[in-house]
């Protein structure tokens, strides 16, 4: 009778951490990250400002379709901004086509993005953010030009806007 009584327990005290207090948790880590970036909004405000596309991407860290951006066929000189926030991230000249389907760099402009970390695929990877506002850009991979940074930031086009260099 003991047994049985450690046993249910046991079984309580694992049922208890349950996924709705995961999901709990979970938000507020969320909260907590969207409060150290220097602009921080409210989701009805977020929606005000943003198409339906860039709130996807940049506020629930979605993804869009490959070879759907007009920024990923870019070449020409200027500067790629946060579509959230305006915030410079990337120069066309650090632009270069990876045969992703996605706008890919080698580098970003100096305190333009903070990285953070991604696992909703079932393993860890590399999330690149806008270091003003927090909106999720894209992925950070090993697998770029050798020849400068070996990096590839694989970033979502609705994720930017592209600024042209005047003369």
């Amino acid at each position: 009778m003991k047994n049985l009584f450690f046993a249910f327990l046991a079984i309580v005290a694992v049922s208890c951490n349950s996924s709705a207090q995961k999901n709990k948790s979970e938000a507020n880590s969320k909260k907590d990250v969207a409060a150290t970036f220097e602009v921080s909004k409210t989701d009805a405000e977020w929606k005000g400002i943003l198409t339906p596309a860039q709130y996807h991407i940049l506020r629930e860290a979605g993804t869009e379709r490959p070879f759907s951006s007009e920024l990923n066929d870019i070449k020409k000189p200027g500067t790629f901004v946060c579509a959230a926030d305006g915030t410079e991230l990337y120069k066309t000249a650090h632009k270069f086509d990876s045969g992703t389907g996605w706008p890919s760099f080698d580098r970003a402009i100096e305190g333009g993005i903070a990285m953070g970390s991604d696992a909703k695929l079932g393993y860890s990877r590399d999330e690149i953010h806008c270091a003003t506002c927090g909106g999720h850009l894209g992925h950070l991979f090993n697998d770029g030009p050798q020849g400068t940074t070996g990096k590839r930031h694989c970033i979502n086009g609705d994720a930017m806007k592209f600024i042209p260099e005047t003369k």
